[in-house]
């Protein structure tokens, strides 16, 4: 184990499978007393389990961010009592992709994904936030993704999404940053977990420099940086962590 975040306090957002699993899990491993956070009992209590078995601290608090600020506030208060009284690290990771058209998008679905996607981040960091601030200071990482940026023809609503959690990324560091929380985010290309069968995002990672898609744990990795205090000095910045697919093209020769 490292201790790049010892005697720290984390929580994670969706923290019970893939990117959210991986960041909870390298938090501990640096040292970080963290709170797995999702819908599913059985699923948190595996992960808490591994990380405790590793010689790390963690603990698993249930949660449905519906966004609305009683879910957020709810979490935040519970999460907090658990970690000692306070959160050193948000991360705001829980999100949904319906991957639908614009057109096939129902009004339903549209108040859903921006309800767990925007509202309950936004009413999340609103709660746990002012607290840093009084504690003396903390980090927010959230996750954007190079949708927001590169625009692609499926998925229109969750991109959108992801665009305003990286221009709240920026308002977040305007209004906490001179406060002394440091308010930044990771913008993940197409990531997988290991699997037997080809991914269809992999089509997507065609003609970057990586060639082919990325796995949770280098989105862990920028987390960490993100969270500690090597990078004091970073402020409002999303750190894309895509394999390069929204920065560079690879000509075929």
């Amino acid at each position: 184990m490292g201790g790049r975040l010892q005697g720290k306090t984390a929580l994670v957002t969706g923290s019970t499978s893939n990117i959210g699993r991986a960041i909870v899990t390298a938090f501990a491993a640096e040292g970080a007393h963290v709170v797995v956070s999702g819908r599913s009992q059985e699923r948190g209590a595996r992960i808490v389990e591994g990380i405790r078995a590793a010689g790390g601290r963690a603990d698993f608090v249930a949660a449905d961010l519906d966004g609305t600020a009683a879910a957020s506030g709810r979490l935040a208060e519970r999460a907090a009592g658990v970690l000692g009284g306070r959160i050193d690290i948000l991360v705001n990771n829980a999100g949904i992709f319906p991957g639908s058209t614009t057109a096939d998008t129902d009004e339903e679905t549209f108040d859903r994904v921006y309800a767990v996607n925007v509202k309950a981040p936004f009413f999340l960091t609103a709660a746990i936030a002012p607290a840093m601030v009084r504690a003396g200071g903390g980090a927010v990482i959230n996750l954007g993704s190079w949708v927001a940026r590169l625009g692609i023809p499926v998925g229109t609503l969750y991109s959108s999404t992801k665009g305003a959690m990286e221009t709240l990324t920026r308002a977040w560091a305007a209004e906490f940053g001179p406060q002394g929380v440091r308010v930044n985010a990771v913008s993940p290309g197409v990531i997988v977990t290991p699997a037997a069968e080809p991914h269809p995002g992999e089509s997507m990672m065609k003609g970057t420099p990586a060639g082919g898609v990325g796995s949770p744990e280098a989105i862990a990795q920028a987390a960490v940086w993100l969270a500690s205090d090597e990078a004091a000095f970073v402020h409002g910045t999303v750190v894309d962590v895509d394999g390069g697919r929204v920065g560079v093209a690879v000509l075929a020769g």
